[in-house]
């Protein structure tokens, strides 16, 4: 494998790579050729290049990891794909929709996997969260509230929706039932530093069952907080991915009504609301590096010639929620519909 780009992300994809035993990092490419090599270190056998046609030429270069720009990943993955090289790219997949299906299908065509890198999936909480939601353990989902706040990094090229909200916007995907989507989106976002674009965001999210998921990211806030709550009809589950003692808390509280066939005709008019107080339970978690994971599913997904869990497909679902997240901001915070599912995988 190569990877492409030394800045922010880079090294980690570089570190995880080297720890991983089924793979070989045989490059790292940056244009500042001199970063690349501080990274590496002086005693590294990893080598490494200003040029991106020296990776794609390399017979020997399987794979390719690009952790670079947003606005560069489709023309770095696309030449990649060309060259016949299977890709992991960065969140987001591209800067645009239309890139991200022409990335897809290319993929599909010359039978490489193309892979997103929507790490928080590979996370033991969010695993976890989601063998509790498929089993059913949770019940139906009412409702999901996300938080994503810090202090930075405020970036020059995208806002703040496109840098933080695929995080969440992802684990909504992953976390999901089956057949249940987001249907709507609707975005407000504000820009008090004057950059020239939303540091602040809040994203109501409706769902085709009827309930509602909010998302709210921010580079303004002085303080650090990962949360997100998960209310179901069984469990509500509360994830603090900041706290290592306890990322997750499980509570057999609720709200509970009863049905109206149990009711009284007298009575139908006056829904019947119960409350139910149980325990609270905080799961032991397997601590593992997501990152790791990560890398590991996509080597697994290569050699077993199969799709990874966060494949082409799952990178489009989420971009077309963000696509609509950003035409919601600029219509003033009105819903804005997803759309049709994309892809037979969806």
């Amino acid at each position: 494998m190569a990877v492409v780009g030394a800045g922010y992300w880079g090294p980690n994809l570089v570190r995880n790579a080297m720890a991983t035993p089924s793979l070989n990092l045989r490059w790292l490419c940056d244009l500042d050729e001199d970063r690349a090599r501080r990274v590496l270190g002086p005693y590294s056998t990893v080598a490494t290049t200003d040029s991106f046609d020296t990776i794609l030429s390399d017979p020997q270069v399987h794979a390719v990891a690009i952790a670079t720009p947003a606005g560069t990943h489709f023309p770095l993955a696309m030449a990649a794909l060309d060259a016949g090289k299977h890709v992991l790219v960065e969140k987001p997949l591209t800067s645009s929709l239309a890139d991200g299906e022409k990335l897809v299908h290319a993929a599909e065509e010359r039978g490489l996997v193309l892979m997103c890198d929507h790490t928080y999936c590979y996370t033991s909480a969010v695993q976890e969260l989601k063998r509790m939601v498929t089993s059913g353990e949770v019940g139906e989902v009412q409702f999901i509230d996300s938080v994503r706040i810090n202090l930075g990094l405020v970036q020059p090229d995208v806002d703040v929706l496109w840098d933080l909200a695929p995080h969440d916007v992802s684990i909504l995907d992953h976390l999901l039932p089956e057949g249940v989507r987001v249907e709507a989106v609707a975005s407000h976002g504000a820009d008090p530093i004057g950059h020239g674009m939303a540091c602040v965001a809040y994203l109501t999210l409706r769902l085709s069952t009827g309930a509602m998921a909010h998302v709210h990211v921010n580079w303004l806030s002085p303080v650090k907080i990962r949360t997100m709550v998960i209310g179901g009809t069984h469990r509500t589950v509360v994830w603090d991915d900041l706290n290592p003692s306890q990322r997750l808390a499980v509570y057999d509280r609720g709200v509970e009504r009863e049905a109206l066939e149990q009711l009284a005709a007298d009575d139908r008019k006056q829904m019947r609301i119960s409350y139910r107080t149980g325990d609270m339970v905080a799961p032991a978690l397997r601590e593992q590096e997501a990152l790791r994971s990560m890398v590991g599913e996509f080597v697994a997904s290569i050699t077993e010639r199969r799709a990874p869990v966060t494949d082409g497909w799952s990178g489009l679902r989420v971009m077309r929620v963000l696509e609509a997240a950003a035409k919601s901001l600029r219509r003033d915070g009105a819903f804005v519909s997803v759309g049709e599912n994309v892809g037979e995988n969806a």
